[in-house]
């Protein structure tokens, strides 16, 4: 019977440990190891110290756990005792501590082990506030000890070959990062232990959660692919938490971290997935992208030139450590080095507590402690905050925090229209205000915005892919040169610079009895060096339409913003067929039965995109059917 520890460590999946070199000093030099916590991840621990002692790399000369292993697994020169208190004051004076503990645990006794002489090796995450980790870095500096931090994929060789990749220019430069986790975790899994799942627990803070330790090394391993190791290495880091556990801690994430260094880093991580998934960070360049399977140590880079799959070795961090004992070998997992990623586990140790997702929005999986809960549609919401580098709240996820809009639009006591000023959206996607979401009376949802294909298509709006080479679209630029869609670091923005005199947003009346809502403002086009390119009057009408549907209205006006001419284009007007698109926008939703139709000449209709796309009409109707649970399944827009 395997007995469970007090001591059991924070996740005892990721990674595995892989075997290294096996390289071993002097036996005379052989460093004494002591490992604290000897079940869960400490299972692990103690083979790898099996395998290094047969080598004559370490020598194992005690253990610290409130239960120590049942079966003789253990040397008889090996010492147990229940603590580490314990075993430092026995005069066993391990060269190398290492720590397989709860989270909680880990600063105090890095602190004793350090205070001790020892070297120590903590298993991920290294502490559980940055209070800890600027007092275990001192303690750390003061003694002259190393202190190497078990997030294993960083000992992998696949990470100086995908540093070589992307300086070589094989994908280009380098738009942004996302890791991805899919995993699924079972009640049971909560239950293993008091602190599972908890943020605090006996007002010791914990911060257990799929960031900071199940899914940590996707973050970890994000980070130190975009450059950032240290507290310095980090700008500012966004936190969405979500739950679909009755527990404290979240299980479904989006953090999002801005470097000092310019990179963007979005993870987005869940362990209620309908099947368990190799996580990933991928890296997102001009020209294709690389993605790195870090628990396989596989990197697969896709170009236009195709797709090229590796697999690397690793080198165990324990070996590590001891070479930097030896020879001075910089550590692959440093303790300052974990820094940055201590600034997430800061973030969300003092976000709001993770909001619960609605059980309509979970199915549970399994019977008893083995029912996991799966979040509907989570891959794709997972792939969609990845490639947008968005939040779920703003993604608009049915089940997240609401995104707060600038205002609303408002019929007989129905908000129709949300009015987003888009400052959320990620510079390649062209930021500007839209509306999403727009309603029917009865609550039909008829826009997107962020979506998979499209990740720069916003709501309705105004939209141009080229003002004087300038791209307010987002996305890709069509150029007549390359013949085709290419990434230029060419994107505008549109900000909302104020209101037209008494057109503040108020209501009025058409002369009749039906109200009018109204919007006027003005806007300013901005190129990529916030220089303004052209100027826009817009102005917002809404309006009943009957009893059961309503009207939107759009006027707009460019003009220069300076004293010369400001070209207008599109793919079409640069030498793409069929491509003439721009200005009014409206990106609909996924439907059914869509139709499309014109008034045609000489009284003849026109039907279906064929006739309809390219012809010049004075008014175009649409209609489709949206069945995804709003009160009105069809809707029509003309």
């Amino acid at each position: 019977m395997t007995q469970q520890s007090a001591f059991t460590a924070a996740d005892t999946t990721e990674p595995r440990l892989n075997v290294g070199s096996g390289a071993a000093p002097a036996p005379a030099a052989r460093p004494r190891i002591a490992l604290v916590g000897v079940h869960g991840f400490g299972e692990q621990h103690l083979r790898n110290l099996a395998r290094l002692e047969a080598s004559g790399a370490v020598e194992l000369v005690a253990v610290a756990d409130p239960h120590p292993p049942q079966d003789s697994s253990l040397g008889s020169s090996v010492a147990v005792f229940a603590t580490l208190d314990e075993l430092l004051a026995s005069g066993t004076a391990p060269d190398v501590v290492i720590l397989a503990t709860p989270i909680q645990t880990h600063a105090p006794l890095a602190l004793a082990a350090l205070a001790a002489g020892s070297d120590v090796y903590v298993e991920k995450p290294p502490v559980a506030s940055l209070a800890q980790f600027q007092e275990v870095a001192a303690a750390a500096q003061a003694s002259g000890k190393l202190v190497q931090v078990g997030f294993q994929s960083l000992g992998s060789l696949a990470l100086p070959a995908i540093r070589e990749s992307i300086a070589s220019g094989e994908i280009g430069d380098v738009l942004g990062l996302s890791a991805q986790g899919l995993w699924l975790r079972s009640k049971g899994y909560f239950k293993r232990s008091r602190w599972a799942g908890k943020r605090s627990l006996d007002g010791t803070d914990v911060v257990d959660g799929v960031a900071t330790n199940a899914l940590a090394h996707a973050v970890a391993t994000g980070l130190h692919m975009a450059g950032a190791k240290t507290l310095a290495d980090v700008a500012s880091v966004d936190t969405d938490l979500y739950r679909a556990h009755t527990t404290q801690s979240d299980d479904t994430s989006v953090i999002r971290v801005r470097t000092a260094a310019g990179q963007t880093l979005v993870c987005g991580l869940t362990l209620c997935s309908p099947e368990q998934q190799n996580p990933s960070v991928t890296v997102h360049g001009t020209l294709g992208e690389i993605t790195f399977f870090y628990t396989e140590d596989e990197v697969v880079t896709t170009t236009a030139a195709g797709e090229r799959r590796e697999t690397f070795g690793r080198t165990d961090l324990l070996e590590n450590l001891l070479a930097a004992r030896h020879t001075g070998a910089p550590l692959l997992s440093g303790f300052a080095d974990t820094g940055a990623f201590t600034s997430v586990l800061e973030a969300i140790r003092t976000a709001p507590d993770p909001h619960e997702i609605g059980a309509e929005h979970i199915s549970w999986e399994g019977d008893g402690d083995d029912a996991h809960p799966v979040v509907k549609g989570i891959p794709e919401l997972i792939q969609r905050a990845a490639k947008a580098q968005a939040t779920f709240s703003e993604l608009g996820v049915p089940w997240a925090r609401r995104l707060p809009p600038e205002r609303t639009f408002d019929i007989a006591g129905h908000t129709v229209a949300d009015y987003q000023d888009g400052s959320h959206i990620r510079a390649v996607s062209s930021p500007r205000p839209y509306l999403h979401p727009v309603r029917t009376l009865a609550g039909t949802v008829v826009t997107d915005h962020q979506p998979l294909d499209h990740v720069w298509h916003l709501g309705v709006g105004v939209a141009l892919q080229d003002v004087d080479g300038v791209n307010f679209w987002g996305g890709r630029t069509y150029t007549r040169a390359a013949g085709e869609y290419v990434w230029r670091p060419d994107h505008g923005s549109i900000v909302r610079t104020g209101q037209q005199p008494g057109r503040n947003g108020g209501s009025a009346h058409d002369g009749g009895s039906r109200h009018v809502g109204e919007l006027a403002e003005t806007l300013s086009w901005n190129g990529p060096d916030g220089a303004p390119v052209l100027s826009e009057e817009r102005s917002w009408t809404w309006a009943p339409a009957g009893s059961t549907a309503w009207r939107l209205t759009l006027d707009f006006a460019l003009s220069p913003a300076g004293d010369h001419p400001v070209s207008l284009g599109s793919p079409g007007s640069n030498g793409r067929h069929q491509g003439g698109y721009g200005g009014f926008f409206w990106r609909l939703p996924e439907c059914l039965g869509a139709t499309v139709w014109a008034p045609g000449t000489a009284g003849v209709p026109l039907a279906g995109e064929a006739d309809v796309h390219g012809s010049v009409t004075p008014w175009l109707a649409w209609s489709g059917s949206f069945g995804s649970g709003a009160p009105d399944g069809s809707t029509a827009v003309g």
